[in-house]
């Protein structure tokens, strides 16, 4: 099972950017669908985008225009470019296969946006 895991959070203020990095420890390259998923404190786990091998990209309607998902498979990590970032994205970033169904979530990357 290739292991997951998560960097790049911070605290920033709004309007600010971040990049969030998603390393595997094996390859991705055969991987359809990877995804960012975040939770916010109280709230369920939520998709935030996801890319397919072939680059096709989905994004959740509160982040479109926003963030933007991307994927080196020679390098084994996926990104998260998020711009123009608002106190509601407040949240632990994850990232997982896309459709996750079963398996371990790695500890994921804080991200908090101050107004």
């Amino acid at each position: 099972q290739v292991r997951l895991v998560e960097s790049g959070g911070g605290l920033v203020q709004a309007g600010g950017s971040l990049r969030l990095s998603c390393a595997a420890s094996g390859s991705i390259a055969s991987i359809l669908s990877m995804g960012w998923y975040r939770q916010a404190p109280g709230k369920q786990r939520e998709l935030v985008a996801s890319i397919a091998v072939g680059g096709v990209t989905n994004y959740a309607d509160f982040v479109k225009g926003r963030f933007t998902i991307s994927r080196d498979n020679a390098k084994n990590t996926v990104y998260l470019q998020m711009n123009s970032l608002k106190p509601e994205d407040t949240a632990v970033y994850y990232c997982n296969l896309y459709p996750w169904r079963s398996g371990s979530w790695g500890q994921g990357t804080q991200v908090t946006v101050s107004s």
